[in-house]
């Protein structure tokens, strides 16, 4: 008796994972975003009979079997049958098999005779690659990180401070005795999360963890999107580790990739023989840089599918914050095309209104279902209101990578520091517009890799300048207006670019100049997680005013961070020239204490400094009434902060 036959026969049992008419209304609306408790393959049982409810989307096929281990891959075993109602669903329970077991779709189409074995686009788990076949799994786990997710609306605030450390799992430290071998996800867990309270990030953002079949694109070429990668162990491992995160005060973050989606067949594309997740026209559906295929974003059930991967991850994983990929990808119809390779939308435009549409309803959704999450842009152009409401015409999102500050902040240090006077409004410019998204800062992986170097050997000079330079840019970073991520190797200056076939340089901390800067980026953290001044205001130009901006010539620049009652004076000296008796202008007289100083010694520094601090004199200066003389010191920061008592 076929599944369609219990239903209407009256059947008293009926599995919570079976599709009602309900589901099928909301798919075919494109408003059913918890699509991964109905389709794909779920544990149940039908009349005590234990076994597998199989659900999959195929709109165009003739048939649709499920062939795996249990039936010696035979396609003509176990038939799923289509739904009467038009909604191209095909389903079917098979008897006697549970946890674990290997499958793949057979779908023959209408198109062509097409025939392909495929995997199931809402597997809960796949084989580890190079094996490409989907597995029943239950992802039932049980959570022991409920105070954090009951305070996490305090942590993922705007209000609030976030420091982020981007690793990608892989390669953040593997296991040297055992043939280089990857740590598990339960392995990484302890790692992890005492290396981030010890440096003290708020938050961890892993590179893609979803499955995906070739390990060199890091994940962003995905075929499991309601998976994580079984390289590092199964999805209950995967949960343990954000568990054990959560339980250590720290929050995580996933990229996720809705913006495109790899060509191997047993994936997504050409999946029932038609195009039916990709556009069928190459100008649409075809992405030039990733020889990849591009969503159909106006297809009601792909939404649904898009929607509910990132619900799944927020849902089952308990995840704080998804940072979605390449937008700028998906707002244009002309990205990295030329003329006569892209279709203009109907009235003539290059905006895809398709994908803004979509990212406008999936930013609605998250934020309606769990409003103490975030999501995150990586959208590179000068696109408006990306994280702001939707309501006012944005896009919806709730932070936004400053892609224009990262770029203009590195080619400013790139240059030789006599060269810099001349350059002085690459660090100004950013404030023009900081304060028109709520923006992080990022130094991610993409400026680490393909001959771009490390951090490190991006600067110029000496191997001393080297180092001073690069914590004067780790502390221009944290000075400036904006939510900070850092990706893994940074924080102690690794010398090599990122290989995802490797480990970290960790030896590297045996050398004092190393331990100098993750010293450093330690007390960046302390400090911006216990200043107000440093984060509160971040997204309003409340929080920030210059207090010297024009100093071409010697290359210094200084601002005050500001909260409701207090501010920090930070000073910067781009050259490797230390200015003695420099008078700035303070808002105050009294004592203003020096919070850190990069050119200290337990940094590598050369010592220079104000001995802890000085008392600002009644000398009008930068239009304050008080004014400081300071010791600038080469390559350095100072943060300073006024007293209330000399030593307090």
């Amino acid at each position: 008796m076929t599944l369609q036959e219990k239903r209407t026969t009256g059947d008293t049992v009926r599995p919570a994972c079976l599709l009602t008419d309900h589901d099928v209304y909301l798919f075919k609306e494109g408003n059913h975003f918890q699509l991964y408790n109905k389709l794909g393959s779920h544990l149940t049982s039908v009349n005590g009979v234990q076994g597998v409810y199989f659900a999959v989307w195929a709109p165009n096929a003739e048939r649709v079997s499920v062939i795996g281990d249990f039936n010696q891959w035979r396609e003509e075993s176990h038939h799923l049958t289509v739904r009467g109602d038009g909604s191209g669903i095909w389903e079917g329970f098979i008897e006697g098999i549970g946890n674990g077991v290997v499958y793949k779709y057979y779908i023959t189409s209408r198109q062509n005779g097409y025939k392909a074995a495929k995997g199931d686009p809402f597997a809960f788990r796949w084989e580890a690659p190079p094996k490409t076949a989907s597995q029943t799994w239950n992802v039932h786990y049980e959570w022991n990180d409920g105070e954090w997710m009951k305070n996490r609306h305090t942590v993922n605030s705007i209000h609030a401070p976030m420091s982020v450390y981007e690793i990608h799992h892989g390669s953040w430290r593997r296991s040297p005795e055992e043939g280089n071998r990857f740590l598990t996800y339960r392995e990484m867990a302890r790692y992890l999360a005492e290396y981030v309270k010890e440096m003290g990030f708020t938050h961890v953002e892993f590179l893609p963890v979803m499955e995906h079949p070739f390990y060199g694109s890091w994940g962003y070429q995905s075929v499991g999107y309601f998976a994580p990668t079984s390289r590092y162990g199964t999805p209950q491992d995967f949960m343990y580790l954000i568990d054990y995160l959560h339980q250590n005060g720290i929050g995580v973050i996933l990229d996720w990739v809705p913006s495109h989606f790899p060509s191997d067949e047993h994936g997504l594309v050409y999946y029932d023989g038609t195009h039916l997740y990709e556009h069928a026209d190459m100008k649409q559906g075809f992405h030039p840089d990733w020889k990849s295929y591009i969503f159909n974003y106006g297809r009601n059930e792909v939404r649904n599918f898009l929607i509910s991967s990132a619900h799944f991850w927020l849902d089952k994983y308990h995840v704080d914050a998804l940072r979605v990929d390449a937008v700028a990808s998906m707002l244009y119809l002309d990205y990295s095309r030329i003329d006569g390779e892209w279709i203009p939308n109907e009235y003539g435009g290059k905006e895809n209104i398709e994908a803004i549409q979509f990212l406008k309803r999936f930013n609605e959704s998250v934020y309606s279902a769990y409003p103490d999450v975030m999501t995150i842009a990586e959208e590179s152009t000068a696109w408006p209101l990306v994280s702001r409401p939707t309501y006012v015409g944005g896009l919806g999102f709730g932070m936004k990578w400053n892609m224009g500050w990262m770029h203009d902040t590195l080619n400013y240090f790139l240059k030789d520091p006599i060269y810099r006077k001349y350059h002085t409004n690459m660090l100004t410019f950013s404030l023009l517009y900081a304060f028109t998204e709520n923006f992080t800062l990022p130094f991610s992986h993409d400026e680490v890799v393909h001959g771009k170097l490390s951090l490190l050997e991006k600067m110029p000079g000496d191997e001393w300048q080297k180092f001073a330079n690069l914590r004067l840019l780790l502390g221009y970073m944290y000075g400036h207006p904006g939510r900070k991520l850092l990706f893994m190797g940074g924080e102690f200056a690794q010398r090599k670019e990122w290989n995802h076939d490797e480990s970290l340089d960790w030896h590297l901390l045996q050398y004092p100049a190393h331990q100098g800067v993750q010293q450093w980026v330690k007390d960046l953290n302390r400090l911006y997680r216990n200043e107000r001044p440093l984060y509160e205001l971040d997204f309003s130009s409340d929080g920030f005013e210059w207090v010297d901006c024009q100093d071409f010539e010697q290359s210094v620049i200084s601002f005050l961070r500001k909260d409701k009652d207090h501010c920090i004076l930070v000073v910067y000296n781009f050259t490797p020239v230390p200015r003695r008796n420099y008078r700035i202008g303070v808002t105050q007289g009294g004592f203003w204490k020096e919070l850190l100083n990069s050119d200290a010694t337990i940094y590598g520094g050369s010592g220079q400094g104000n001995l802890g601090g000085l008392e600002a004199a009644p000398l009008p200066m930068h239009g304050k009434t008080h004014s400081l003389s300071l010791n600038v010191p080469p390559l350095g920061v100072l943060f300073l902060k006024r007293q209330r008592e000399r030593g307090v």
